[in-house]
């Protein structure tokens, strides 16, 4: 296991999202650590103690801590403020590494505060560091102008940041662009990784069941905006176009986001501004502001959307676009930063300019009108993020990155100990799966077996590391596992055939290419096996649709609490683990056992003779 630490001083994982200085930063956060420990890491979230009533260390999750250090009081303060703190900052967390004997190989920090303190423990004690700026004040002051109230030194310190870092995170191409054109960044130091999403957060849900579980009318079009509510985001921008919009009936402008759960409307804040404009405007009646709402229960609001909004002046990324496709809902945002970069024009949705409402009514309208528009751009958009977007697939990228500056650094590693740990966590996961799933390996033999006997055949697929399992467990049905000189066994691996593959997901999508298979090849009766470490493959949860419909019997071999695979399979084969990797070995035994079983049903009661390279059963 790598031990490493996050630093983000103002965005906390363990925050409330949708207040001022909470948003796509602490889910940036939350999400990559989570997925990270999937990749041998132990994380520690550094972040500023602005809660008296919270913990030191709070043992968040499963090889994630987060600490607390003491910068400044113990209370939210706007984040521009914090930075008179970060020598506090320094000071303490540096105490903390050495009083606690702490040992990081890499420090990822996140916004430019937390640079300066990586940057400041790296001479200290030569950590190397990553950071991912989130947002550049240069740019800031481009948009922002007077409004910018970061201190002045920032741009100078971000320069100096970036200068002594090992690698750049940039979130996007236009992130790239700005580090080399404002900062003078070299170019090799700098990776791209977007933001992503969270496919067990955000999925699609009926629209129907979603506007009933908010209160909202079934005949309701609704238009959602979503995020932190500061000036910059542009809200007054998606207010000011409800205006153009009157030859639209039953039409509501939702707004989700504020400092507390229930709005409020006379405290100088910017919720109250914009809802002093919609009453200007004599749209009251079609803006709704339902304030901060918990994550798990946004998905019912980008579900209920027939369209989300989000028209910034400048966005370094922006993760509401990404769980609005997620949720099957298109995406009408500023032609801006990461957004230009998430959202395909024309296919996901569209892009407008910001401060342009008339521009942005139009689009509006395009699609509110347009039913047939709507459920293309929904489709297009689902596949676009899974393709794309997930925080797996982001933090497969990052980890890259890391695995860049180990290289660099030459860390020192014993390796003996080191592969001693690996197999102590193998056999720590062999053993749970052997005392909780013997039971169903027996009863997946035998049905397997059962169908074999009775002239039926097993397809197999799967995906990566799990396609060529597949063929595995396939060449050994067909050939032989211990008994030599058996019959070969009816088994079809549906990744092997790299023509039907490929033509297919070229002319229909790779979603499609294993489910068409089971429709050519499967028939009533007949065994489809789906390996899956997640459970998540859109691939493989069609096929499995589609196998049941046929009446295909539906056996999974799956990890990490099975996903949504599990809720479609009639056997459900979990690995008791979090890792790939020691559920994609353990799948590989199951596997073994499956074949040894199988003939152990089929052929050991029988002898078998060889003859002149034929098979008889005596």
């Amino acid at each position: 296991m790598r031990r490493i630490a996050f630093i983000s001083e103002h965005a906390s994982p363990l925050a409330i999202i949708g207040g001022t200085d909470s948003g796509g930063q602490n889910v940036y956060v939350a999400q990559l650590a989570i997925e990270l420990t999937k990749n041998e890491y132990e994380i520690d979230i550094y972040t500023r103690w602005e809660d008296p009533s919270a913990f030191e260390i709070v043992h968040w999750l499963p090889g994630i801590r987060v600490i607390h250090i003491e910068a400044g009081p113990k209370e939210v303060i706007p984040k521009e403020r914090i930075w008179l703190f970060m020598d506090d900052f320094f000071e303490n967390m540096y105490f903390f590494i050495a009083s606690h004997r702490v040992q990081y190989e890499l420090i990822h920090a996140n916004f430019w505060m937390s640079g300066k303190v990586a940057m400041m423990i790296k001479a200290r004690n030569n950590t190397p560091y990553v950071i991912t700026f989130h947002a550049l004040g240069h740019i800031r002051k481009i948009h922002q102008q007077d409004m910018d109230k970061s201190p002045a030194e920032r741009c100078k310190v971000e320069k100096e940041v970036g200068d002594n870092a090992d690698r750049i995170i940039a979130e996007c191409p236009q992130d790239k662009c700005d580090l080399i054109d404002y900062y003078g960044i070299d170019p090799k130091k700098i990776f791209i990784a977007p933001c992503g999403f969270s496919a067990d957060e955000f999925y699609p849900i009926d629209a129907i069941k979603a506007k009933r579980t908010l209160g909202f009318r079934e005949e309701e079009r609704i238009i959602l905006q979503l995020g932190r509510i500061v000036p910059r985001k542009g809200v007054d921008t998606v207010i000011h176009a409800i205006s153009f919009l009157s030859n639209l009936t039953d039409v509501r402008l939702v707004i989700v986001g504020g400092e507390k759960d229930s709005p409020v409307f006379d405290d100088g804040s910017e919720l109250a501004r914009l809802h002093a404009l919609a009453h200007e405007l004599g749209v009251s009646g079609r803006v709704t502001f339902v304030g901060r709402k918990n994550r798990d229960q946004l998905k019912y609001y980008y579900s209920a959307a027939d369209v989300f909004v989000t028209t910034p002046w400048y966005e370094p990324f922006g993760i509401t676009p990404l769980e609005a496709m997620a949720c099957g809902t298109p995406v009408i945002g500023s032609n801006v930063g990461g957004i230009k970069f998430s959202v395909v024009h024309g296919k996901t949705g569209f892009l407008v300019e910001p401060k342009e409402p008339k521009q942005l009514a139009t689009r509006i309208e395009q699609l509110i009108s347009d039913p047939e528009l709507r459920l293309k751009m929904s489709e297009q958009a689902l596949k676009h993020v899974n393709s794309l977007f997930t925080w797996e697939r982001v933090a497969g990228k990052i980890n890259k990155t890391y695995a860049a500056v180990f290289k660099d650094f030459d860390l020192p590693i014993s390796h003996v100990p080191l592969v001693k740990s690996y197999f102590k966590e193998a056999i720590s996961t062999f053993m749970l799966a052997a005392e909780g799933m013997s039971n169903d390996i027996l009863e997946a033999a035998n049905v397997i077996a059962h169908a074999i006997s009775k002239g039926n055949k097993v397809l197999i697929c799967g995906n990566g590391g799990s396609a060529a399992e597949s063929q595995h467990f396939a060449a050994e049905l067909v050939g032989r596992f211990e008994i030599p000189y058996r019959s070969g066994l009816p088994a079809m691996a549906l990744t092997a055939d790299s023509a039907i593959l490929t033509a297919w997901s070229n002319d229909f999508g790779f979603e499609d290419v294993f489910a068409r298979q089971v429709q050519a090849f499967g028939k009533k009766g007949d065994v489809l096996i789906c390996l899956s470490t997640s459970g998540r493959s859109p691939n493989l949860l069609k096929a499995i649709k589609t196998a049941k419909k046929m009446g295909l019997v539906c056996v999974n071999l799956l990890g990490k609490h099975g996903g949504k695979a599990a809720n479609e399979g009639a056997l459900n084969l979990i690995v008791p683990s979090e890792s790939s990797q020691r559920i994609q070995e353990v799948h590989l035994f199951i596997i073994h056992s499956l074949c040894k079983l199988i003939e152990k049903r089929l052929f050991e009661a029988k002898t078998i003779v060889h003859k002149k390279e034929s098979f008889v059963a005596l």
